[in-house]
């Protein structure tokens, strides 16, 4: 399940049980919306909540990275431990973007609203 809301910063999105190509699906529109007024949209990707993800969302994943990587800005990502090889993984895959990595939101959003 996917949470996307619209902030002054970008995109505050949280991740709950599975993740799914569904909510990487909503995750794009989002995403691309976002870019047609601002240019790059800068993402806080909360993991916390996330218990598994489906590996068809995850091929969804590497294809529109791959198409859109310059839509992406700062991307601040919330990760538990036990999260923190997918998060590794998303961050290999947006590789030109300005990416790190937090304990709680709250010090990612700092972060986010310091560009």
């Amino acid at each position: 399940m996917i949470s996307i809301q619209q902030q002054s910063y970008g995109l505050d999105v949280a991740l709950f049980a599975t993740f799914t190509v569904d909510d990487f699906r909503a995750f794009e529109t989002a995403v691309l919306a976002r870019a047609q007024t601002d240019g790059r949209v800068n993402v806080l990707l909360n993991l916390s909540g996330l218990l598994d993800f489906t590996i068809d969302m995850a091929l969804e994943e590497l294809r529109f990275v791959r198409e859109h990587e310059q839509e992406f800005g700062r991307i601040a990502i919330v990760a538990p431990e036990g999260w923190l090889n997918l998060a590794a993984h998303i961050a290999g895959l947006l590789s030109h973007t300005d990416s790190e990595y937090f304990d709680t939101p709250e010090d990612a959003l700092a972060w986010l609203n310091a560009n």
